[in-house]
């Protein structure tokens, strides 16, 4: 058997969201107020904008971290753990309701597709109390995969 080598392929921003849009498995790191790493493995998407959007709570610590300090790292992972992911930085927010509503909407079309019922969906966000975090993307990685080094 072959051994699998690593990948390292340089992608633009339509290329890196293209990888994106289908992968909802995520790693979203955070900065805490004394600066150290806050990591979070979440669900996540693509919206209209190009901006990588994952529903989460006010009170969680990646919401309160982004609100103090307004950037992240999220890693896309691939749903093989052996597979393709790609790290992306950029600045970061976090839209509380009710503005959030509409774009938690959206964020459940970029990862689930459509819901049965979206009066019941919105309803069930407000009861929930969810706020939506955005990060748009400014620098990214290769798109890569582990394996040994090529020669």
């Amino acid at each position: 058997m072959s051994p699998k080598i690593a990948t390292a392929d340089s992608v633009d921003l339509d290329q890196l969201l293209e990888f994106v849009r289908p992968r909802h498995r995520m790693v979203l790191t955070t900065f805490r107020a004394d600066g150290s790493l806050h990591s979070s493995p979440v669900t996540g998407g693509v919206d209209e904008q190009g901006r990588l959007v994952i529903a989460s709570y006010p009170r969680r610590a990646k919401s309160v971290n982004i609100r103090r300090t307004p950037r992240a790292s999220v890693v896309v992972l691939s749903d093989e753990f052996n597979d393709a992911y790609v790290q992306i930085d950029g600045s970061a927010e976090v839209i509380d309701l009710p503005d959030a509503v509409e774009p938690l909407v959206d964020y459940f079309r970029a990862v689930a597709g459509e819901h049965s019922d979206w009066d019941e969906y919105r309803a069930a966000m407000v009861k929930q109390g969810k706020c939506l975090i955005r990060v748009t993307p400014q620098r990214w990685g290769p798109v890569a995969t582990g394996g040994f080094p090529p020669s």
